[in-house]
């Protein structure tokens, strides 16, 4: 039995838009990159599944999502399935980057890299809903987020910590209801 942190999670595409539909296809001209053998490949992990196949695959240093209605036959071509739909351009990130892995060129982004100051934020956030669950004050938690010499130079009820105290927690508790697929979607704007 593996650890945790060393198994592969598998997502359905309606929960995590840059998993790809892939399918088979007839097309015999296709280039030989487009050719996916997805059985005993090596950092390849299959799940079969009430409504097909799912793969976890390691190539080219990133990691790709696949669902499969059935898993092709050896030297298969392949190709994969973009609704036009809002996660569109995810989507054809997505393939581009397995497209690029395929081929044997460099991946140059992770699928999901946003601003590294939108990462912070969102880290903050997150431990400052932490210290809220457990029962902290919003002046415990900006001191363990910001430091007590920050925190204690001033009157606390008018301190610009104070409320953006109360906007990481209110973010961080907007982020577990649900608000963390968004993060996917506002790459869009910033990528």
């Amino acid at each position: 039995m593996r650890r945790f942190d060393a198994q592969a999670i598998f997502w359905a595409p309606e929960v995590l838009p840059t998993v790809l539909r892939v399918a088979p296809t007839s097309q015999g001209s296709l280039a030989p990159f487009s050719h996916l053998d997805l059985r005993g490949s090596p950092g390849t992990e299959l799940r079969r599944a009430s409504d097909g196949w799912y793969a976890v695959l390691q190539l080219g240093g990133a990691t790709h999502r696949l669902m499969l209605a059935r898993l092709p036959a050896k030297g298969t071509a392949v190709a994969v399935e973009l609704p036009l739909d809002r996660d569109f351009d995810l989507q054809t990130r997505a393939a581009y980057r397995l497209w690029t892995a395929l081929r044997r060129g460099p991946i140059r982004l992770p699928a999901h890299t946003g601003p590294i100051q939108q990462r912070r934020r969102l880290v903050l956030a997150l431990r400052a809903l932490d210290g809220r669950l457990e029962g902290q004050n919003y002046r415990a938690i900006a001191t363990v987020l910001f430091g007590s010499e920050r925190v204690e130079d001033r009157g606390w009820k008018t301190h610009d910590l104070r409320s953006r105290t109360i906007r990481l927690v209110q973010t961080g508790q907007t982020l577990i209801r649900g608000g963390y697929r968004n993060l996917l979607r506002s790459q869009r704007r910033s990528a």
